[in-house]
């Protein structure tokens, strides 16, 4: 594949809904592909996150895509995520362009339309679509200086209300020409359903681009599995390129904590036992708009060290240490603490010395006062009052990799915060300051330099009066990476990785057939300049709520157009179909503790293995 001097590779990994396993599959491939030499990069046209990534050049991207990128042994860029959306409401969203903030839009902006009467504050010229030509001009410079590219798509590429303006699945995919593998999660049920029915929904252009299915998170033996995939061969015409087990401990970093409720969860790695005569319990507020909840991953991977996330005062009582975490919305996440007595109790650890920390919207919750006339326009509001520091809001959003160092040891973080602080007293710590036992600091990922993670939960357990020792040994980047190596294992050990590669270098198989009915009649797509370029797709759920929680707006109805006449339904019989060939099944050891599945997702009251990035 390598030095070819063409176009490179690439492929896009759909799939047949939000947290069937993308990230993590797109993620397993790169390092697959990067262990086998090739020069790979991962790439996600349109994500929407709350928990997100400075690269070196100060660019904004999605945590996700920043971990995929680490797979693949290259260094982030903006053009991996050229479109960031970051929720700020149910209705709106900040949107991020090639790694900086160009204005809010709401939903129907996004999506080419407006409410009557309504404007968007700060409004992207030309919503979605204006999005287009940016995501498909940076997938063709990482083509053409990567042997491959490895794409992953949003939610279900079979959303039809959205296709029309689809930058991400099927929309980039025509674009590029990029052959489509869709993955679906057997662990919910229903997924030869999923698949039949997501390639049935597609029109014959987007339909002869998927060349077939990979499933994931399966449990027990796959020769029980092997009829179904024949029928559904049979029915589609398209191949099952591998069977992925359901494996413990693959965390890796989520794209958001809006979507998912993290009430209860709790992350915990599969460690040694704690090295003292005690262990700690860290206690995560569960703050409205939470972004980068992935800063007490580290917290996580020490031995000895329980975290999980609260929202009810009785869940601080028995916790060594508080953690507010940051926050897309500061004044909001403020009112939420006040409203579930949450910042009572704060304050009351405070005048204990009971430790606190509060990260980036968590510290300035902790100050005096916020002049808010940018992120959420309330003008000032009180803050709690535990740390001698004043907050005032700046249009211009801080991107930043600094260094520094802090209780003797060298600390790395990233800013990403438009609140710029006046620290008025206390005790220097990092870019905040340190009252008591209060920590308050705009720096997130500190947590990961080793040093620094060990100083600080030394002096946690001495104010908190526990016999807690750090480990002398445990190094966050390490574990990443063999998480990384994991993923890539999956691929290696039970996916058909002749395929893939075939794929990735030759495209989508020639003469795949249709199944109908395929997609209804919609408005025209996005205009192309020569190129077969119909637009992208945010995901859908249940709840009607695009990518993160932007409500789906309702489609103008359609002008009539000629029905594609459908093509003869696929054979039903099973011993019509093809038999489907499958790599070896090895047993994955799954962990007792940990419950992270193979996307890494956290679910309401589970156990969830550390994130990676």
């Amino acid at each position: 594949m390598r030095g070819t001097g063409r176009m490179g590779g690439g492929l896009l990994v759909a799939g047949t809904t939000s947290d069937a396993g993308k990230s993590v599959v797109t993620a397993g491939i790169c390092r697959w592909l990067a262990r086998r030499g090739v020069k790979v990069a991962p790439f996600k046209g349109q994500n929407m996150s709350l928990n997100s990534f400075v690269t070196r050049d100060g660019a904004e991207i999605g945590r996700a895509q920043a971990m995929q990128a680490q797979a693949a042994r290259v260094e982030p860029t903006a053009l991996m995520n050229p479109v960031l959306l970051k929720p700020g409401s149910d209705r709106s969203s900040q949107v991020v362009l090639l790694g900086k903030p160009v204005g809010e839009l709401s939903a129907r902006g996004f999506f080419g339309e407006r409410a009557p009467g309504a404007q968007d504050p700060s409004p992207v010229p030309g919503g979605r679509q204006a999005l287009f030509e940016p995501v498909v001009a940076c997938l063709e410079e990482l083509r053409r200086t990567h042997d491959a590219v490895i794409c992953e798509g949003a939610g279900s590429p079979a959303e039809i209300n959205l296709r029309r303006t689809d930058i991400v699945n099927m929309g980039i995919a025509r674009a590029a020409r990029l052959p489509v593998v869709v993955v679906g999660d057997i662990d919910r049920g229903g997924v030869f359903a999923q698949f039949f029915g997501t390639t049935a929904l597609l029109a014959p252009e987007d339909q002869e681009l998927v060349a077939g299915y990979l499933v994931n998170k399966f449990r027990g033996d796959v020769t029980l599995l092997e009829p179904g995939l024949e029928m559904l061969r049979g029915l589609t015409g398209r191949r099952t390129f591998g069977v992925l087990p359901y494996a413990s401990g693959l965390g890796i970093d989520e794209e958001d904590g809006l979507r998912v409720s993290l009430r209860g969860a709790v992350r915990e790695a599969p460690v040694a036992p704690p090295v003292g005569d005690d262990v700690l319990r860290v206690a995560v507020c569960a703050v409205p708009l939470m972004s980068n909840f992935t800063d007490v991953d580290a917290l996580a991977a020490e031995p000895g060290v329980l975290v999980r996330f609260v929202d009810r005062p009785a869940e601080l009582a028995d916790a060594d240490l508080v953690v507010v975490p940051g926050t897309r919305g500061t004044v909001r996440a403020l009112a939420w603490l006040r409203e579930r007595g949450l910042a009572d109790a704060l304050v009351r650890r405070a005048a204990d010395g009971r430790p606190v920390l509060g990260i980036c919207g968590g510290f300035q919750a902790l100050g005096e006062r916020i002049e808010d006339e940018v992120e959420s326009r309330a003008g000032t509001v009180t803050g709690l009052g535990l740390l001698p520091v004043r907050v005032r809001f700046a249009r211009e959003k801080t991107l930043a990799r600094p260094v520094g160092e802090a209780l003797g040891e060298r600390v790395e973080g990233y800013e990403i915060h438009h609140g710029v602080a006046e620290v008025g007293g206390g005790t220097a710590f990092l870019d905040g300051c340190r009252v008591g036992s209060v920590w308050g600091t705009h720096w997130h990922g500190s947590l990961e330099s080793d040093g620094f993670r060990r100083a600080f939960l030394r002096e946690v357990a001495e104010a908190a009066g526990r016999r807690f020792v750090p480990a002398p040994d445990t190094c966050f980047g390490a574990l990443r990476e063999e998480q990384l190596d994991r993923l890539g294992d999956l691929i290696e050990e039970h996916a058909d990785t002749d395929a893939l590669l075939r794929l990735i270098e030759h495209g989508p198989p020639a003469e795949l057939p249709f199944v109908p009915p395929g997609a209804p009649a919609s408005p025209a797509p996005l205009p192309t300049d020569g190129a077969d370029r119909a637009g992208g797709a945010g995901r859908a759920d249940r709840a009607g709520r695009t990518d993160g929680g932007m409500p789906a707006p309702r489609q103008a109805a359609a002008p009539p157009t000629p029905p594609v006449p459908p093509a003869p339904p696929g054979p039903r019989a099973p011993q019509a179909a093809p038999s489907v060939e499958h790599p070896r099944e090895r047993g994955v050891q799954a962990d007792p503790v940990a419950r992270a599945a193979t996307d890494g997702a956290p679910r309401q009251s589970t156990t969830r293995e550390r994130g990676t990035s």
